[in-house]
């Protein structure tokens, strides 16, 4: 079965980075195909051979012809890469089938012509022999290609849904908890209440934009005190944060809603229930190849009220961030919390990576509650 018959659609285009056939002008790819053909010549070499492991004599002319045919297609596929993109699937098949196909049998004449050059003992059996095995060994070439792109578009369609899903989780419990705020403030402080709403909607414009895996740690930082100043407006003077930030990390890689999920846990879990209140301290700071980002709160007071439950929505958000950021990053992204001295540490450690960001920066988070709370954005 050939890969024109397997194609998942006809008619769709393998536009740009979706082309099945991976860039043949990067050493790496050619590399690779250079130790396939020599190792595929061994093993013809071997099979030849009357007497002995291997027939030296065949090896060494088989593997000048299979070494310059696959060089100058890869030569020319590269080239035309761009414009087997824009073809259908099994049109830019054929057509590169054809293209190898006209190699091996220029190439042919060209042996036939240099070892045999009075044309004694030539027959086309011969090299339609050579196009055949060619014909074969480039479909199977091809439809590993292929095959390997396919699974690879499927593990990158499962990895989009598993973010999404989690996303969509953690996004309902942010809104909630954001409202309730507001809620608390509505009675008795109905300007305030008016700000934070304005704060919330400029907030969530930037949380909800699920189109992007990753996103800078200005971004990120920026939802971060938009969170804090609506929470500044509740807790009042009880509320202290510390900020503590290296320069030239701002484009850092994160996924959206990490390090957010995190100091809303520092507050739900270290500040609200102490009644004097108490500082949350963020800290994102880079040592070798990875980015730490630490957020630490006192430790939660033990619940003397039998009556009273403890909130539990961010310790699901926790293990959330957690296996968002190892879907992403895999094993060096390390989520750890401990707790040393009545402070509990949360420790986010990612991998050095900068993305570029596109979107419109999301306006500067209000600072008049947070300073008269002395807190520093």
């Amino acid at each position: 079965m050939t890969l024109e018959e397997t194609a998942l659609n006809d008619d769709a285009p393998a536009a740009g980075n979706d082309f099945y056939v991976p860039d043949l002008c990067r050493v790496r790819a050619v590399f690779l195909l250079l130790i396939t053909s020599e190792l595929l010549v061994l093993v013809l070499a071997v099979v030849q051979a009357d007497t002995g492991w291997i027939d030296w004599n065949y090896f060494g002319l088989l593997s000048l012809f299979v070494q310059w045919t696959t060089l100058t297609s890869a030569a020319v596929l590269c080239l035309l890469r761009r414009w087997l993109a824009r073809l259908t699937v099994p049109r830019a098949t054929l057509v590169m089938v054809l293209i190898v196909l006209l190699d091996v049998l220029a190439f042919s004449l060209f042996a036939e012509g240099v070892l045999n050059p009075a044309g004694e003992g030539f027959v086309w059996h011969t090299v339609a022999r050579k196009l055949l095995v060619a014909l074969l060994i480039v479909l199977m070439v091809l439809r590993y290609f292929y095959l390997q792109h396919q699974w690879q578009q499927q593990r990158e369609a499962e990895m989009g849904a598993r973010l999404a899903a989690l996303q969509a989780r953690i996004q309902p419990h942010f809104l909630f908890n954001s409202m309730n705020t507001i809620a608390s403030l509505i009675a008795t402080r109905p300007d305030l209440a008016e700000e934070a709403v304005l704060d919330l909607s400029e907030l969530f414009r930037a949380s909800l934009r699920t189109t992007d895996r990753l996103i800078p740690l200005e971004r990120e930082l920026a939802l971060c005190r938009r969170y804090l100043a609506i929470e500044a407006l509740r807790l009042g003077d009880r509320l202290t944060v510390e900020w503590t930030i290296s320069p030239g990390l701002e484009q850092q890689a994160i996924p959206p809603l990490t390090l957010q999920p995190l100091v809303e846990n520092a507050i739900y879990h270290g500040i609200q229930p102490r009644p004097q209140g108490g500082t949350v301290r963020v800290e994102v700071s880079q040592r070798r190849d990875f980015v730490y980002l630490i957020v630490q709160n006192p430790a939660p007071e033990p619940q003397r009220d039998t009556h009273h439950r403890p909130h539990q929505g961010n310790r699901v958000a926790i293990a959330n961030v957690q296996s968002r950021v190892q879907a992403l990053f895999g094993e060096p992204a390390v989520l750890k919390h401990s707790q040393h001295d009545d402070v509990y540490t949360v420790t986010l450690r990612l991998p050095r990576r900068s993305v570029r960001d596109q979107l419109e920066p999301s306006r500067a988070a209000p600072t008049e509650s947070m300073t008269r709370n002395g807190q520093t954005p």
